[in-house]
């Protein structure tokens, strides 16, 4: 074909097509961010019919305690993905926060800050090497993250030989377990609730009002017109597995807080983050999603777990149902992409 008739490059191709009216990119948010709201009040309703308590704030707030760390997780997961990549190192990374807690501590509360400090440094280093992994050695973030996943669950069990050791005092577990006391009709306001709101309000803060979070939904979406544009999208997608790394660390002190020291502590959490993320709208390739839907996905998984539990159904259907979640909410998603164009 000759130059004078060869078609123009498509500007879809390059991040360059027109989004459409006003009002077609509002229609389009809340085609990918409503049904998860509606989703979760079904379930609410529906485990309020099975137990009339759930709705007491004792109750509703121990429930809202235990989506925490998942909360947490999944509002830092929701950055690789739509940075295009995925973290599954996440759920090892936090049984190794509450296993080297516990040994490091030992009981000892003076020790608690130090040691905190240092799995936070942790993190951010098993995000810098995830991300670098990726970007400069080109490997892919699946591999590179499962194989850190391999590396941090054999570390934490060859240094704890197979059986968690030490103790972690009241000043770590209170922020998994504890809350302000005597507040006036709740009770107790856990201090798990704040930790998400704050964490929240610095991931919306981050995503959806600042450039980097442009960055992040341009090199999701279209990784060669970011790159064309300006933007470093190696250093992006590596300062997002930092973000994700921060979020299991935290989600580590939150869980290791409430339930204790276990082996298993993180197990399983890396599939249930990036099921809350998808169930909240984000597209697994990148460049759509947001942080408030995202943690609604998770609070809806912990809905789904309560109400199985509820109704006396065995513990490994969490497993199935959370994989259904996956591929149907996959599914709506590529139909979305579709119908929305």
């Amino acid at each position: 074909m000759s130059a004078r008739t060869a078609p123009p490059p498509s500007r879809e191709r390059f991040g360059t097509a027109p989004t459409g009216s006003p009002g077609r990119r509002i229609g389009r948010a809340l085609l990918g961010t409503a049904p998860i709201f509606v989703i979760l009040a079904a379930l609410l309703v529906w485990i309020t019919i099975e137990n009339p308590n759930f709705t007491d704030p004792p109750l509703f707030l121990l429930f809202l305690r235990r989506a925490a760390p998942l909360m947490v997780l999944a509002a830092g997961q929701l950055f690789v993905i739509l940075a295009g990549e995925f973290d599954l190192s996440v759920g090892a990374l936090i049984t190794l926060v509450v296993i080297v807690a516990a040994r490091l501590i030992d009981g000892e509360p003076e020790r608690t800050w130090p040691v905190i400090a240092l799995l936070l440094l942790f993190g951010l280093v098993v995000g810098l090497v995830n991300g670098l992994i990726t970007t400069r050695l080109h490997v892919p973030s699946f591999i590179t993250t499962l194989g850190m996943l391999l590396i941090l669950d054999g570390a934490t069990s060859y240094w704890t030989g197979g059986s968690p050791r030490g103790e972690l005092p009241e000043n770590f577990r209170q922020w998994g377990r504890l809350g302000i006391e005597d507040v006036p009709v709740l009770g107790q306001l856990p201090y798990a609730v704040f930790a998400v709101l704050i964490f929240g309000s610095i991931a919306v803060l981050i995503l959806h009002f600042t450039a980097y979070g442009k960055q992040v939904y341009a090199t999701g979406g279209n990784p060669r017109a970011a790159f064309l544009s300006g933007v470093n999208v190696s250093a992006v997608r590596t300062a997002a597995f930092v973000l994700s790394a921060t979020s299991a660390v935290i989600a580590g002190i939150l869980l290791g807080g409430f339930t204790g020291v276990s082996p298993d502590a993180g197990q399983g959490r890396e599939f249930q983050a990036i099921s809350a993320v998808v169930l909240g709208g984000a597209v697994l390739g990148g460049g759509r999603g947001a942080v408030v839907p995202a943690m609604a996905g998770a609070l809806t998984l912990e809905a789904i777990f309560t109400l199985l539990n509820i109704l006396g159904l065995e513990s490994p259907l969490q497993y199935v149902v959370q994989g259904v979640i996956i591929i149907v909410a996959v599914a709506f998603a590529a139909f979305r992409q579709r119908t929305a164009r």
